[in-house]
C-alpha cells in the first residue's frame, strides 16, 4: 500500500494552473462524449429558477462541445399556478395524478409556455453572453405517443396517460443534424386526444427507444446524497433495494431513481442523477471522473477485473511514483508485459484505480501478494481491501495455503488484516534467492 503522492512544489516543480489541470483531466471526456446521444430531464421549478440560465449556458456547451442532446422538461409548478388561479387544484390518488378537463387546458398552457422559455434562451447570442456567436436549432414536435391509464382501482385518471411509442427515428435524425430536441410532458394519441404525462417516463422512454449514451435527471435537491440516502454508484438492483426499503425518499427523487432503474434495466447503460442547484454539477457530472452526482449502471460502474496486455501503460502509471520513492521495487514494462496475467486491476472510466499481483509458489503451497496500489486520488475507498479480498480468493483456488508480502513502509497496513511477521526462513527458497537485501524488505505471512 502506498502513502499519498507529494505535491508538485515537494517535487521541485511549480504547482499546476487549476483551470489547465482540469481541462487536461476533462480532455478524454470531451473526446469520449463527441457524437453521443444523451437525455436530459428537468422539472419545471429549474425553469423558474433566476439561475436557469446558467444551466442553459451549460446545456449549450455541452452541443458545442458536439454531445446530441435531447431535453426533456417538466411543468409542475407552471400548471399548478394555472390551477391555483382558477380555484382547482390537480389531484394526487395512490401517488399518481388525475387530470380532468381543467387540469388538462392548464397543462397545455404551462408546457407551451416553458418551451417558448427554453426556445428563447437557447438562442441568446448576446456578444456579452456565455452564448456569443452559437446558432442552436431548437426542435418540439408531436413524437411521443401516449395511452391512457384508465382506471384503476377504480380511479378514473382521465387525461393522465403513460408513453406507449416514442418516434425514434424522426428523433434521430433531427439531432443527427446538429438540433436540439425539445420533448414536454406531453403525448398524443392516435385519436386525437392529449395526455399528461410524467417526464421521467418520457425521458425513460426516449433515451430506450434511441439507445442514448446517456439519461440525466436533473434533481431539485442532491440533499439525499449529502446524507447518504443515495450512494454515489448504484446498480439497478441496488434501487430495487432502496425504494422497497424503509428510507424515506421525495417522491421526484424515487420517481427518477424507479425510471433510472428500468432504462438500465432495457439498455442504457449509465443513468445520473444530478442535483441542478450547485453550480456548474452538470458539467463536473459529466467532464470530471468522480462526478457530483449519483449515477446507477447495470454492471459496476469500477470493475475489478483481470489485467491485460493493454493495461500495462495504466500500471505503469500508477507504479511509478512509488518505485521511485522505494515504496515498490522497480519493475521494466517488459517484465510487466511477461508477467501481465499475474495483475488484476480495478479501472474507474479507463483510469487504472488500484491493482495488485500474485505470483504462486505451488510447491510450497504460498503465494505471494506484489504490487498492491491504489491510485492517491482513490485511497478511502477500501480498494486495497478489495484487492486483498480478490487475491485471497484467487490464491485458495490455486491450492495456496499462505500468502506473503515483502514491504518496506506498509507494515502496520498488511498487520491490521491478519499478516504476521515472518523470517526470511519462512519464504519458498525460490524467492529467498531473489531478496534484495539493499532494500531490507520485512516479511509478513497470513494463513488462508
Amino acid at each position: 500500500m502506498a502513502s499519498e503522492e507529494p505535491s508538485a512544489r515537494e517535487r521541485g516543480g511549480r504547482d499546476p494552473d487549476p483551470i489547465v489541470d482540469w481541462v487536461r483531466q476533462a480532455t478524454p471526456y470531451i473526446h469520449a462524449h463527441r457524437g453521443r446521444t444523451f437525455v436530459i430531464a428537468f422539472g419545471g421549478e429549474a425553469v423558474a429558477d433566476d439561475r436557469f440560465p446558467d444551466l442553459v449556458h451549460d446545456i449549450a456547451l455541452l452541443h458545442g462541445l458536439g454531445v446530441r442532446l435531447v431535453l426533456v422538461h417538466g411543468a409542475r409548478p407552471q400548471i399548478e399556478a394555472r390551477l391555483r388561479a382558477q380555484g382547482a387544484e390537480l389531484r394526487y390518488l395512490n401517488g399518481l395524478r388525475v387530470t380532468d378537463e381543467t387540469a388538462l387546458a392548464c397543462v397545455k398552457e404551462a408546457a407551451g409556455v416553458v418551451r417558448v422559455e427554453i426556445e428563447a434562451l437557447l438562442s441568446l447570442g448576446l456578444a456579452n453572453s456565455p452564448m456569443a456567436g452559437v446558432r442552436i436549432p431548437v426542435v418540439s414536435g408531436n413524437f411521443v405517443t401516449a395511452r391512457p391509464l384508465g382506471v384503476i382501482a377504480g380511479v378514473d385518471y382521465l387525461h393522465t396517460g403513460a408513453v406507449r411509442r416514442v418516434d425514434h427515428r424522426t428523433l434521430r435524425a433531427l439531432i443527427e443534424q446538429g438540433s436540439v430536441v425539445l420533448m414536454p410532458p406531453l403525448g398524443y394519441s392516435p385519436t386525437g386526444e392529449v395526455f399528461n404525462l410524467s417526464a421521467a417516463d418520457v425521458a425513460r422512454s426516449a433515451a430506450v427507444a434511441l439507445g442514448a449514451d446517456k439519461l440525466i435527471f436533473l434533481i431539485e435537491d442532491d440533499a439525499d446524497r449529502e446524507a447518504g440516502l443515495l450512494a454515489p454508484n448504484l446498480l439497478a438492483r441496488d434501487v430495487d433495494a432502496l425504494l422497497g426499503g424503509d428510507c424515506d425518499l421525495p417522491e421526484e427523487i424515487a420517481a427518477y431513481l424507479r425510471a433510472g432503474a428500468e432504462a438500465c434495466r432495457k439498455g442504457i447503460r449509465r443513468v445520473h442523477l444530478v442535483g441542478r442547484c450547485r453550480d456548474g454539477a452538470l458539467l463536473r457530472e459529466l467532464y470530471t471522473r468522480d462526478g457530483s452526482g449519483t449515477l446507477i449502471s447495470a454492471e459496476p460502474f469500477e470493475d475489478l477485473r483481470p489485467a491485460r496486455i493493454d493495461d500495462v501503460a495504466g500500471i505503469l502509471e500508477l507504479l511509478r511514483p512509488l518505485e521511485d520513492r522505494g515504496v515498490l521495487a522497480r519493475r521494466s514494462r517488459e517484465r510487466l508485459e511477461t508477467e501481465i496475467d499475474r495483475f488484476v486491476l480495478t479501472e474507474r472510466d479507463g483510469l487504472v484505480t488500484a491493482c495488485a499481483a500474485l505470483y504462486g509458489y505451488p510447491r510450497d503451497g504460498m503465494g505471494e501478494l506484489a504490487c498492491l496500489a491504489v491510485h492517491p486520488d482513490y485511497r478511502g475507498g477500501h480498494r486495497g481491501n478489495r484487492l486483498l479480498e480478490h487475491i485471497e480468493g484467487l490464491a485458495r483456488t490455486q491450492g495456496i495455503e499462505q500468502l506473503f508480502v515483502l514491504t518496506t513502509q506498509t507494515a502496520h497496513w498488511f498487520q491490521e488484516r491478519g499478516f504476521r511477521p515472518a523470517g526470511l526462513d519462512a519464504l519458498p527458497m525460490e524467492k529467498r534467492a531473489l531478496y534484495n537485501f539493499q532494500r531490507n524488505s520485512k516479511v509478513f505471512i497470513k494463513p488462508l
